[in-house]
């Protein structure tokens, strides 16, 4: 899949994944790399710019396998954002399926 395109929706899957429930960095990143190719280098600094830019909290919970984990919670500012963006994909993806459809082949 092209790059922009992942870069574009990306954010809206992270938003996404954290509103069902807290999870930890390298849970985020397994999640979103079960569903598209991406590389875990690409998810850690945009979760920092999503934090920095309030739509997630975080904090730091002990592990039975390891050093504390830290997780990410969703803010009420990151669910306002998630539904914005979804609302906006939504829109955006049925007006390219549209096109698409009237395309003869």
């Amino acid at each position: 899949m092209n790059t922009q395109f992942k870069k574009g929706v990306l954010e809206l899957c992270a938003l996404t994944a954290l509103m069902g429930g807290d999870r930890y960095g390298y849970e985020l990143s397994s999640m979103l790399g079960e569903k598209m190719a991406i590389a875990e280098g690409s998810v850690y600094p945009m979760l920092r710019r999503l934090q920095n830019e309030g739509y997630f909290d975080t904090y730091l919970m002990e592990s039975p396998n390891g050093p504390a984990r830290k997780y990410y919670r969703i803010t009420v500012k990151g669910i306002d954002r998630q539904k914005l963006l979804q609302e906006q994909w939504l829109e955006f993806s049925t007006q390219v399926n549209s096109f698409f459809e009237g395309i003869d082949k």
